[in-house]
């Protein structure tokens, strides 16, 4: 008997990424920039990927804020 394609590689049948999930991810990743101490109009008019940016380095966003 031969295998059907999902029987012979797993990683095919995983789960697809949905975009309710990833609004919630930016929304959150937007909270955390405002909790920071960003403006919260300046996050507001960011782009998704200059939030996380800008979140991959949070004590450089502090302290630039600070001087």
């Amino acid at each position: 008997m031969s295998k059907t394609i999902q029987q012979r590689n797993a990683h095919l049948s995983r789960p697809t990424k949905s975009a309710g999930a990833r609004a919630k991810r930016v929304k959150a990743q937007r909270r955390r920039l405002v909790a920071l101490g960003v403006d919260e109009a300046k996050v507001a008019a960011m782009q998704s990927n200059e939030v996380r940016a800008l979140l991959k380095y949070p004590k450089k966003v502090t302290e630039s804020l600070k001087g």
